[in-house]
Formats: C-alpha cells, sequence, structure tokens
C-alpha cells in the first residue's frame, strides 16, 4: 500500500512541473516537505524522550505542529528567495536587447 503512495505522489509531482515549472514546483514542494520533515522528527524524538515511545509522540503531534509549521516559515521564505534570486539573475541577463535610437530628425 505504500508504495501505490509513493507512486501516486510522484505521478501527482510530474503533473505539478509540468503545469506551473520547474520552480514553482520545487518552491511548492520544499514549503511542504520541510515543515512536515521538522514536524515528523521533533514528534518522534520528544515522544521517546517523554513517554519512552515514539509512536505516542508521533501521534500527538497536533499541539507542536503549529508552533513547528509557524517557526519553520522564515527558513521556507529564505529557502524560496534563494531559488528566485538564483533564477533572476539567469533570466536578467537574457532579456538584454541592444538597440540603436534612430532620431526621425535625422531623415
Amino acid at each position: 500500500m505504500s508504495y501505490f503512495a509513493l507512486y501516486a505522489a510522484g505521478i501527482v509531482s510530474i503533473w505539478w512541473v509540468c503545469h506551473v515549472g520547474w520552480v514553482e514546483a520545487l518552491k511548492r514542494i520544499l514549503s511542504v516537505l520541510i515543515p512536515s520533515t521538522l514536524i515528523i522528527l521533533f514528534n518522534i524524538k520528544a515522544g521517546k524522550m517523554l513517554f519512552r515511545n515514539p509512536l505516542f509522540g508521533f501521534i500527538s503531534f497536533l499541539p507542536t505542529a503549529v508552533f513547528i509549521f509557524k517557526g519553520s516559515q522564515p527558513f521556507v521564505a529564505g529557502i524560496n528567495s534563494w531559488i528566485d534570486r538564483r533564477t533572476n539573475d539567469f533570466v536578467d541577463s537574457y532579456e538584454v536587447v541592444d538597440a540603436e535610437v534612430i532620431s526621425r530628425e535625422d531623415d
């Protein structure tokens, strides 16, 4: 069953990349993946330390999920702005057009 979920996630990711492009898809995937990973890791570690059972810590994630999600938003925004900065450097260099100005008085 987990293979089916991974397969479906892969198909959705490919569709999303084709629909919005690499940069927007990467930014969206990172904005979901980073907070989710931090929430899961924190709750497993907290459950192991507090309750001696990592499964209980994973199940009791709701109180900490909000705080970790809000706390990770500046980090995600920094990564997204870095991605935008890197793409804007390449885009700006290709949009430069050399042109000569010819005034109408010279005719």
